[in-house]
């Protein structure tokens, strides 16, 4: 899929650790195999089109550096989040429980002091709850899949949200001994919410996620980070689908820029600035598409990737810098003149200097191209940000923005604090259900990178549910409100071309039945494309400019 990640040899699928889970989950999905249609695309993008680039990248990835945050799923058992039978006991204020990836704090116990937030004597069913739980046979196939899970959570958040301790003991027993990280899509979706509604109830939401993020931290190496990445490439059309749409734009932009300025006999150069957490893998296939589909005289490349952390490390600075000399490298074996330059960010993006970043190439005539690649979401939600940020894009004046996120309504709204809550936590519901759902049933059961893309979903969770929204990762929008936002700030929509689109559609056809495709908007108002998963929007591409 994805050059710079792909053209590594692979390690074979029997180095893969075997992962069994000591629960067994109640139902089971069929796995199918993938039909492939490697049909011409507009810019290359197919696996055997990156059959030039081994030479490039052959030695990208022997590192032993530690890097970005998967869990070690090399255990073979499994954790509930309380574990009834242990004692439990009340947290104090003094000391917090170490937590592993897959646990929560202990839940507390009756016997403990009169602080205790749970009491045997409360663990009833509660009289209203009418739970329909699917069978095995149709929980695969139907999209309504964690139809319980939905509603205990539901009821469990608005439980929290308006401190009916007695009722949350209830739905937080019954969840817990529902739960399971490693069982189906509804047990996973209980699992990973509960340990969020934990959090938030015990006001640990940021140690909790700094915890689980520590320990992750710990146990990944950049080298299982690049198998995930590649296996998840693989299997599901959730990133090359935002790859295809924005690679597409960002050519089309180029080659119109390149046409106008040769009619009237200038140079020119072409400068991506990349907000993006992908590690460029985007970019080999629009180099290769570059250096085949331009002129003779192809015209200089610059790509300024900009790292945004909370802190740059030693090992994300070598990462990084080894990626950008086999960027290099690529680009002179495809004839592309080319700089990379890489911007390691602390902080909010929104407090990046744009200005500083020098994109003019010292006063050419310069193309800009900015690629956001999921990224927009990790700005704060929190007053107007977002909408500055933007600003600061549009005073660069750039031919095209790419935007490529994720569909989902997750910031709050308005004065009521628990209405706001209740409405992130069942959009999010929503978007994460979708999202393990696509992973259950394009990834092998006892795939550790399937494991690993779920571990993140814990950690997001916990970010989500527990953490206050100014300092949140995970506050996506809708289409509808970025939409907004971008007109607001100056821009108007771009449409794809017919090659780009047909592109797309051929992407998907390579993967398993459940993915389409649908335009945002109409024709004399488009705003990009929807990627779906079972009808239900998943991610959204679209193009700008000023």
């Amino acid at each position: 899929m994805d050059t710079l990640f792909r053209l590594v040899s692979l390690q074979s699928s029997s180095d893969q650790l075997s992962y069994n889970s000591s629960r067994t989950s109640s139902s089971s999905r069929s796995s199918k195999q993938n039909n492939s249609n490697n049909s011409t695309s507009h810019y290359n993008y197919s696996p055997n089109a990156n059959a030039t680039n081994q030479y490039y990248f052959q030695e990208e990835c022997n590192t032993n550096q530690y890097y970005y945050m998967d869990e070690d799923f090399s255990s073979s058992s499994s954790s509930r989040h309380f574990h009834s039978s242990q004692s439990h006991h009340h947290p104090s204020s003094s000391t917090t429980p170490a937590l592993t990836p897959t646990q929560t704090p202990p839940a507390p116990s009756s016997s403990s002091t009169a602080h205790a937030l749970f009491d045997p004597a409360d663990f009833s069913y509660p009289p209203d709850l009418n739970l329909d739980f699917p069978s095995p046979s149709s929980s695969s196939s139907s999209t309504s899949t964690g139809r319980w899970a939905h509603q205990l959570l539901i009821e469990c958040a608005r439980a929290v949200a308006t401190r009916d301790s007695q009722r949350v003991q209830q739905l937080m027993w019954m969840l817990n001994e529902l739960s399971s990280p490693y069982g189906d899509t509804d047990q996973k979706l209980a699992s990973y919410f509960l340990q969020g509604l934990f959090a938030r109830l015990t006001s640990s939401g940021p140690r909790t996620l700094h915890t689980l993020v520590s320990a992750s931290d710990r146990n990944t190496s950049f080298e299982s980070t690049r198998r995930t990445a590649l296996k998840f490439q693989e299997l599901s059309p959730w990133s090359p689908f935002g790859h295809v749409a924005a690679n597409g734009a960002i050519l089309d932009s180029f080659l119109e820029a390149a046409a106008a300025a040769s009619s009237s006999s200038q140079q020119i150069k072409f400068h991506i600035l990349d907000l993006s957490n992908t590690f460029c893998t985007q970019w080999p296939t629009l180099l290769e598409a570059l250096a085949t589909r331009s002129s003779d005289d192809t015209p200089h490349l610059s790509i300024t990737t900009v790292v945004a952390s909370s802190g740059p490390t030693a090992a994300s600075q070598r990462v990084m810098k080894e990626i950008g000399q086999r960027m290099e490298k690529f680009a002179r074996l495809m004839g592309v003149p080319f700089r990379f330059n890489v911007v390691h960010h602390p902080g909010d993006l929104s407090e990046l200097n744009l200005d500083g970043l020098d994109l003019s190439e010292g006063g050419t005539v310069t193309a800009i191209a900015v690629n956001c690649m999921k990224t927009l979401h990790g700005i704060s939600s929190v007053g107007r940000r977002r909408d500055a940020f933007l600003a600061k894009i549009r005073r660069l004046e750039p031919r095209i923005v790419t935007i490529v996120e994720e569909e989902a309504d997750l910031v709050e709204e308005g004065p009521d604090e628990e209405e706001g809550f209740l409405k992130v936590f069942r959009e999010g519901l929503k978007y994460f259900s979708s999202y393990i759902d696509s992973l259950e049933e394009s990834f092998p059961r006892t795939s550790n990178e399937r494991l690993a893309l779920e571990g993140e979903v814990g950690r997001a969770v916990v970010d989500l549910v527990a953490c206050p929204a100014e300092g949140s990762g995970e506050r996506r929008e809708a289409a509808a409100s970025w939409a907004r936002r971008m007109r607001t700030t100056g821009f108007m929509p771009v449409p794809l071309s017919e090659d780009v689109v047909d592109d797309m559609r051929s992407l998907l056809r390579r993967y398993r039945e459940g993915w389409s495709m649908r335009e945002v908007g109409n024709e004399s108002d488009p705003a990009g494309f929807f990627l779906a998963w079972k009808e239900e929007p998943v991610v959204w591409a679209s193009a700008w400019r000023p």
